[in-house]
């Protein structure tokens, strides 16, 4: 590191050593260092030759047809549904908000900043005493840990639907801020992280030379029959399994929009 000099460090990756000759080395860009509660993390970004896999394609008959496509729902109840092989394949990644380790971490928070509130009321004014201070360091610990979990959860979810190689992913264009207004459903919108999941999607795409197309704000992805196309307009919010009138399709209303998202491709 500059101005500091060589230092210690543990990571899980494989970091290519520069040897005092300047032998077959990589180079380093970019490096930045954080101190995130308690913790020295340190950055950078290694020049690397681009790893472009080969796309895949779907099989019709005797035939390979090319634009293996992939519909992505997001969502509250589950994080993703996605759609691909033309509708015969899904995949469900559950909220990860849900689960037990989660919603152990959030109570103990939830108890930390009680704890941090009675102080200030016993202390009678605003100033923070070492204690407090104590608290507050355990939230704010909390707090990251929380964020770490649900980051490394998007990660791997991702990564698995870039390994699908498709050439096209449909995902909504979602309007994240009208759906904060919800005030029963803000907060768990938030956790989800949708335009984190996004982010990622948009940037492993790039790398892997995936198409990205977005489905337009409007377009009725959970109203609509996967089947036959029919449009139901009094769907709610409540209702979680899809039932047309026309076909007597039934189905769970988040797999029926993924298999719509994933037709836009074709």
């Amino acid at each position: 590191m500059e101005k500091i000099g060589k230092i210690a460090y543990r990571t899980n990756y494989d970091v290519p050593i520069v040897s005092k000759k300047r032998e077959n080395t990589a180079k380093y860009i970019n490096p930045r260092v954080k101190y995130i509660n308690g913790k020295w993390l340190l950055s950078f970004g290694v020049e690397c030759e681009s790893t472009k896999t080969e796309l895949s394609m779907k099989f019709s008959g005797e035939n390979f047809i090319a634009d293996f496509s992939v519909g992505i729902d997001l969502g509250v109840k589950e994080l993703a549904v996605i759609s691909y092989n033309n509708g015969e394949s899904k995949k469900v990644f559950t909220n990860i908000n849900k689960t037990k380790k989660v919603r152990r971490l959030k109570k103990r928070m939830k108890h930390k900043q009680r704890n941090v509130s009675r102080k200030y009321h016993t202390n009678g004014n605003y100033a923070k005493t070492a204690r407090i201070l104590e608290e507050e360091a355990k939230v704010r610990k909390l707090h990251r840990k929380l964020a770490n979990i649900r980051h490394n959860y998007t990660h791997h979810i991702t990564s698995e639907i870039i390994e699908l190689n498709p050439s096209k992913i449909v995902l909504e264009d979602l309007n994240v801020t009208g759906m904060m207004k919800n005030k029963h459903l803000s907060e768990a919108i938030q956790e989800q992280t949708l335009h984190e999941f996004r982010r990622q999607i948009e940037y492993k795409a790039e790398w892997a030379g995936i198409n990205v197309i977005y489905a337009g704000r409007f377009y009725p992805s959970s109203k609509k029959c996967s089947v036959c196309g029919h449009i139901k307009r009094d769907l709610k919010l409540k209702d979680r399994v899809y039932k047309c009138e026309v076909c007597g399709l039934s189905m769970d209303r988040d797999e029926n929009a993924a298999k719509n998202l994933e037709k836009l491709a074709i």
